[in-house]
C-alpha cells in the first residue's frame, strides 16, 4: 500500500504561455514565457528553483536526429547546476513533469521546484507531428495511425453500441464543439477564439468520418508550467495556493494487438487512473465532490468518453447527463473544459497537462482572467491526460483543492 500524498505538495505559482502559431518565438521563448510567470507568482526568481522537471513530446525539431534533452530548459533559462528531467508519455508528457515534481516533494528531496510542459509544434513540419505512419496499409489497419482515424473510430463504435443514429451522434459531438469555442472565445490566452454553431460543426470539413474540421483540435505552440512546494511551507509563499490531493496513472494494452474484445468506447487506462487518484483523495462520488474538470478533448468523442471513463456519468448516458442539461458549462452541474480545453485553447502535447493545472490553479483561487468563465466556490478540481498509440496507452488523472 503506498503511502498518500493529499496535501502534502502545493503549487504556489503557474504561468502559461499565449496558445497558438507562435511564429513570433522558438521554444526557449514559450518556456521563458511561461516560467517567468509561474515564479512572479510564486514570488521567486528563477536562481530560486532547485530542480525541474520538463515534459515534451518532441520539443521543437530534433537537433542531428536526437529528440531534446533537460538541457533545452537549462539552456532556456540559463539555470545553473541543478538537475533538470526530460520526461516523455506520448499527450500526458505535461502531466509526467507534475508527477515526477510532485514526488520529489513528498520525498523531501527539495523545498521548491518547477514542472513545465512545453511543446513547439508548428516547428516540427506543416501537420504538427510528421509522417507516423508512411506507405500504403489495409484501410482498416491504418486508420490506426493518425489520431483522428483512431478517435473517429470511438465516434461510430459508440454511436452503433448506444443506439445513435448517425445524424443524432453527428449533432452531440456538435454541442460539444459548440461550447469548446464559446470558452475559447472567452478566455485570452486559447488558440481558436471564434464561436461556432452547431451547423457550423456539421457542415464542417470531413476529417475522418464522423469527425469533422471542428471535432479535432489544432496544431498550436504552447508552454505552461507550475512552481511546487512542501505543504507545510506553502504560506510563506501566498495565502492562496493550491494543494494536490491524489494522483494516478494507469496503462492499458494495445487496441488491436492484445485485446481483441475492446470496443473503443471506454478509456481502461482512464478508469484505473482514475480509481487510483480518486481512492488517493477520498472521493466516493466525483459528479457531486468535484467542481471541475479539465479531461483531456484532442477530439470531441475524447471529451465524451473521458467523462464516462472518469466516472462523471455512466457509460452512455452522456447525453442525457451532459448535453441535455448543459452540465458542462461553467454554471452546470458538472463544468468540463470551460478552458476551452485541448480543442480551442489548443494542444502542444507536452503542455496540455501543465496548462490545466494552470487553469485548476487559477478557477480554485478564483482567478479566471475572463470571469463570465469563473466557476462558483471551486474546491476540488480534476485533471486528466491520456496519449499512447495503437500498441499501447497511457493516462494520467491529477486532482486538486483548495487547502
Amino acid at each position: 500500500m503506498r503511502e498518500s500524498i493529499k496535501d502534502k505538495v502545493a503549487v504556489v505559482g503557474a504561468g502559461c504561455s499565449k496558445f497558438g502559431e507562435r511564429w513570433d518565438t522558438g521554444i526557449e521563448g514559450l518556456i521563458r514565457e511561461a516560467t517567468t510567470e509561474a515564479c512572479a507568482d510564486a514570488g521567486i526568481e528563477i536562481k530560486d528553483i532547485q530542480a525541474a522537471w520538463m515534459g515534451t513530446f518532441l520539443g521543437s525539431q530534433t537537433v542531428e536526429g536526437a529528440l531534446p534533452t533537460g538541457m533545452l530548459l537549462s539552456q532556456s533559462l540559463q539555470t545553473q547546476f541543478i538537475p533538470v528531467t526530460r520526461v516523455e508519455n506520448a499527450c500526458g508528457s505535461g502531466q509526467e513533469a507534475v508527477r515526477g515534481a510532485t514526488y520529489a516533494i513528498a520525498a523531501k528531496a527539495y523545498d521548491l521546484v518547477l514542472a513545465i510542459g512545453v511543446e513547439k509544434l508548428k516547428d516540427t513540419g506543416f501537420g504538427g507531428l510528421g509522417a507516423m505512419f508512411p506507405g500504403r496499409w489495409e484501410p482498416v489497419y491504418g486508420a490506426f495511425s493518425t489520431g483522428p482515424g483512431r478517435y473517429a473510430m470511438a465516434a461510430t463504435a459508440y454511436f452503433a453500441k448506444y443506439g445513435f443514429s448517425p445524424e443524432d451522434g453527428k449533432r452531440m459531438l456538435a454541442e460539444i464543439d459548440v461550447k469548446s469555442h464559446y470558452y475559447g472565445v472567452r478566455n485570452p490566452r486559447a488558440h481558436l477564439r471564434r464561436e461556432i454553431t452547431v451547423e457550423d460543426a456539421l457542415k464542417a470539413p470531413m476529417i475522418a468520418w464522423p469527425l469533422g474540421l471542428y471535432d479535432c483540435c489544432g496544431v498550436t505552440d504552447g508552454a505552461a508550467a507550475a512552481i511546487l512546494v512542501p505543504a507545510e511551507e506553502a504560506k510563506r509563499y501566498r495565502d492562496d495556493y493550491v494543494t494536490i490531493k491524489g494522483l494516478g496513472v494507469g496503462t492499458s494494452p494495445g487496441w488491436f494487438k492484445e485485446r481483441e474484445d475492446f470496443d473503443f468506447t471506454s478509456w481502461l487506462a482512464t478508469e484505473a487512473a482514475a480509481h487510483q487518484a480518486y481512492d488517493e483523495a477520498g472521493i466516493k462520488d466525483p459528479r457531486k465532490e468535484l467542481d471541475m474538470v479539465e479531461n483531456h478533448d484532442c477530439f470531441s468523442i475524447a471529451e465524451l468518453i473521458a467523462s464516462e471513463s472518469l466516472f462523471l456519468c455512466e457509460h452512455g448516458k452522456y447525453k442525457k447527463e451532459f448535453t441535455d442539461k448543459r452540465a458542462y458549462y461553467h454554471d452546470g452541474e458538472m463544468p468540463v473544459n470551460v478552458s476551452g480545453g485541448l480543442k480551442s485553447f489548443g494542444h502542444p502535447i507536452g503542455a496540455s497537462g501543465t496548462r490545466e493545472t494552470y487553469e485548476i490553479y487559477k478557477q480554485i483561487q478564483g482567478k479566471a482572467e475572463e470571469p463570465s468563465r469563473q466557476i462558483k466556490n471551486v474546491r476540488l478540481g480534476l485533471s486528466h491526460n491520456q496519449g499512447g498509440h495503437p500498441g499501447k496507452f497511457i493516462c494520467g488523472v491529477v486532482i486538486y483543492g483548495a487547502p
